[in-house]
């Protein structure tokens, strides 16, 4: 049994390009609010979540930091004829910053695993209380968290391992976009 009626490849749910190749297209933008959406989520952490953040954590917040601010000038130069020359060393340069981003996130996830030593300066006193808060009012330095201690765990990830697994796969997407076909 046929049926005469003739299959909708076009309208306003049907995209005009394949799925992957919207988001190659949209990579920078989309990076730079993947940047602004973690460092959101890591600030609510900290002031909603009470969980201060140690040295390793601050560091990661840099790579977003540097990551959103990549992302928003390849936003910018999209518009401009010298975007067909910089496409590609721009997703380039995004892919690295997140692996890196992803490497020093696995690192502090080793670190809270005890599988290696963190740095000097991740040799906090633990969770600053009130007691601290009165001390420091008066003078005394306060040590910052502990580096090599999880302050949160989900699903057996610390935020430095769910970290590093975003960062990696932010970083994949990177390296996927510059090897799209050019955009139309």
């Amino acid at each position: 049994m046929t049926t005469d009626t003739p299959a909708v490849t076009t309208g306003p749910l049907v995209p005009k390009r394949p799925p992957l190749a919207w988001v190659a297209r949209h990579w920078p933008v989309l990076a730079f609010a993947a940047s602004a959406i973690m460092l959101g989520a890591a600030h609510a952490f900290e002031s909603f979540g009470g969980l201060a953040p140690c040295h390793l954590c601050l560091k990661q917040r840099e790579v977003y930091w540097v990551a959103g601010t990549v992302g928003l000038i390849a936003t910018i130069l999209q518009r401009t004829p010298l975007w067909t020359r910089l496409r590609a060393p721009a997703l380039w340069l995004l892919g690295a910053i997140f692996l890196y981003g992803a490497g020093l996130a696995a690192f502090h996830a080793g670190v809270e695993w005890k599988w290696w030593p963190g740095p000097s300066t991740c040799t906090g006193g633990g969770l600053a209380t009130s007691d601290d808060l009165v001390a420091m009012l008066k003078g005394a330095k306060i040590a910052p968290p502990m580096c090599d201690k999880a302050a949160w765990v989900f699903l057996g990830l610390s935020m430095a391992g769910w970290n590093a697994l975003v960062s990696l796969g932010l970083a994949v997407v990177s390296a996927f976009a510059p090897l799209r076909s050019k955009e139309a």
